[in-house]
């Protein structure tokens, strides 16, 4: 009876952690956006990496932009998905300031 008592407990401790878990699996990707329609919207880092993206249906867009109508080909930005998603689905989009292209703005 405790095996099962003691289970139970560690059940319901880990259905409160696993949402906060997904959360902390969260990763950024930028650059420039190459490509964007209502399907999909491709950013390339410049470094060789260029990553395909589903926008969520909710998907939150911040920064310089703020819907995901506005965002166009050329804006820097900074994609925010969950790594275990297949196809990668961004679910907030920041738009950064225009960078320069020989470097990175670190402001």
């Amino acid at each position: 009876m405790r095996k099962i008592a003691t289970g139970a407990a560690l059940f319901a401790v880990l259905a409160l952690l696993l949402p906060g878990l997904a959360a902390a699996q969260l990763r950024e990707f930028r650059g420039k956006v190459d490509k964007i329609n209502s399907q999909e919207v491709i950013i390339d880092n410049r470094q060789g990496d260029k990553l395909r993206f589903q926008p969520a249906e909710d998907v939150v867009v911040q920064g310089e932009k703020n819907s995901y109508e506005r965002v166009k080909r050329g804006d820097w930005a900074v994609v925010s998905w969950k790594m275990m998603d297949e196809p990668r689905v961004a679910y907030k989009i920041v738009v950064l300031p225009d960078q320069e292209e020989g470097g990175e703005n670190l402001d």
